[in-house]
């Protein structure tokens, strides 16, 4: 065995061997899982692309940034002679600035996001709704404001045939990127909105600790346009930003809420979304390899 192949049969980050084999490409396990393209936060959009084929993953979640490097259209073009799927376009939202200018940008810069999901063939554009603006410390204004910029994107994404997708985050993100902090509340979002328009964001980092979750995911139903995967561990690094972990290394239990989103009748893509520095500074390849890993051992099987 070369010293590559022994570092891809170590997990990342912990280094210790691997507990299960690494599903080969065209594993049928593998059909639904999908790389979000943060998890390899130091891979260009071609590295990623290049890398899920490789690893034989059929889906990506792609973030704006880097597709902008390359343009739009060819990005598209890539993804396209891959034969990847898009699972989600990372990200719009940040609607709680109380600036009418700032407003206008924002929708403007949402209206851009809509139109580039689009081409890249994603079914929901996930929005992060935004903190509290400086000095602010309405949460119920600040909440109203991203209720009516959302209601404002509403017949263009049903023009273009892409769902907005509202993530709600932990509540240590209230004050600086997200006011909607539970699934019942970003569910209280969607409902006076086109189901075909507007929907949630099921990401276990975020919503594993509310209270009464598996009835908001049974409520949720056919508002799931997104099912997000990654680990709550302790002690939390100094840049909460960073403090998802790999499946398996902290405290969710990945059975139970997967078998909760599968009862709701979601059938979309799993996406690996985790945001922590010692996974960024490995090697992407073994990133891959751990993250199906885990995912065949934790979240498929409960699909």
């Amino acid at each position: 065995m070369t010293a590559t192949e022994q570092a891809l049969d170590l997990d990342v980050p912990s280094g210790v061997p691997a507990r299960t084999a690494t599903p080969p490409p065209g594993d049928a396990r593998l059909a639904r899982l999908s790389l979000n393209q943060k998890t390899v936060d130091g891979w260009s959009l071609r590295e990623a692309i290049d890398g899920c084929v490789a690893a034989g993953i059929p889906s990506i979640g792609a973030w704006r940034e880097p597709v902008a490097e390359v343009g739009v259209t060819s990005a598209a073009g890539w993804l396209r002679d891959a034969g990847l799927r898009v699972s989600s376009v990372c990200r719009g939202g940040f609607f709680t600035t109380a600036d009418p200018a700032e407003q206008r940008m924002r929708h403007d810069d949402n209206m851009r996001a809509l139109d580039e999901a689009a081409e890249l063939g994603a079914p929901c554009l996930v929005l992060v709704p935004g903190g509290l603006p400086a000095g602010d410390r309405d949460l119920v204004r600040a909440r109203a404001r991203a209720a009516a910029a959302i209601e404002a994107l509403v017949p263009h994404a049903l023009d273009v045939g892409v769902r907005l997708a509202i993530e709600p985050m932990h509540p240590i993100f209230a004050a600086d990127r997200g006011v909607v902090s539970t699934l019942a509340q970003a569910l209280d979002l969607a409902e006076p909105l086109p189901v075909e328009a507007v929907g949630v964001v099921v990401d276990t980092f975020h919503v594993w600790w509310e209270p009464g979750i598996e009835e908001q995911i049974a409520r949720a139903g056919d508002r799931i346009a997104s099912y997000q995967v990654c680990e709550w561990i302790t002690p939390l690094p100094a840049d909460t930003l960073l403090s998802r972990g790999m499946m398996g290394d902290g405290h969710i239990d990945f059975p139970h809420l997967t078998a909760c989103v599968a009862a709701a009748g979601y059938r979309g893509d799993v996406e690996v979304e985790i945001f922590n520095a010692e996974v960024w500074a490995a090697d992407g390849h073994a990133v891959l390899a751990t993250s199906a890993r885990r995912y065949v051992e934790l979240v498929e099987p409960h699909l």
